[in-house]
């Protein structure tokens, strides 16, 4: 009676996962063997860990990020002028409290979209907000929202975000675009934190604004200080053997 009671208890307490231990330790003889303060410690241990792995997916699905990308899975040892000690210290997540910006560029298949995504699952696991979307993907929404007469609101989300991932730009801008880009990027300076991929090496983002003044105030606000990762050699695609699992593995 008194163990029904319990477990009633603990789960109108919303503690299922104190009370899915308790119930194992009731039926594990080794238990026995330790003191309350010890059984007491591993029921908070397993509630703990619980939450935080229910705070962890609730953050993934958020983002949503393209690959399931571990940090873990970051690949070091091809060479494509990867900075390991630089990826390590971006992984701290210290750049995000800083509000900095994040630059990946590279030719195609180098794993500019798998090191963003592994940055924004840091992130997550650190309990932090993040969104993926694509520039092309943001822009086309941007084009909506202004017909459908929600471009303020529209703008107003994307500046609030607080760990932004734009992957894969590359596409010459006309204008509208290109004021679209620049009004998130200039409501995001020094407020929020922005990982941008691009096929593009830096050096040429100015000539893919149609509008050299726009390419300024642009450039100005993303390249001075930010963390820049400059990836080269061949697509990781045709020197990798191919993943037992595509999204949980950098290729």
């Amino acid at each position: 009676m008194i163990l029904n009671a319990t477990r009633e208890h603990l789960h109108a307490l919303r503690l299922s996962a104190m009370a899915e231990a308790w119930e194992r330790q009731q039926t594990d003889p080794d238990m026995a063997d330790l003191t309350f303060d010890e059984r007491f410690g591993l029921l908070v241990d397993a509630e703990w860990v619980h939450r935080q792995n229910q705070r962890w997916a609730r953050r993934l699905r958020e983002a949503p990020l393209r690959l399931a990308a571990a940090p873990e899975a970051v690949d070091y040892h091809v060479p494509r002028g990867l900075d390991r000690g630089q990826f390590q210290h971006l992984l701290t997540g210290q750049w995000i409290t800083a509000h900095q910006t994040v630059l990946i560029t590279g030719p195609t298949g180098c794993g500019k979209t798998f090191l963003a995504c592994a940055l924004g699952q840091a992130a997550c696991r650190q309990n932090r907000r993040v969104r993926y979307i694509r520039v092309s993907r943001l822009l086309g929404d941007l084009w909506v929202a202004r017909l459908e007469h929600t471009y303020p609101q529209a703008l107003k989300t994307w500046a609030r975000v607080a760990r932004l991932i734009l992957d894969d730009w590359g596409e010459p801008l006309n204008a509208e675009p290109a004021r679209d880009l620049w009004e998130i990027l200039d409501d995001r300076y020094q407020r929020a934190a922005t990982i941008i991929t691009s096929q593009v090496p830096v050096a040429q983002w100015h000539g893919l604004f149609a509008d050299a003044t726009i390419a300024d105030a642009v450039l100005d606000r993303v390249v001075h200080q930010a963390y820049r990762i400059e990836l080269r050699g061949e697509s990781l695609r045709k020197t990798l053997p191919p993943p037992a699992e595509p999204s949980t593995t950098e290729a």
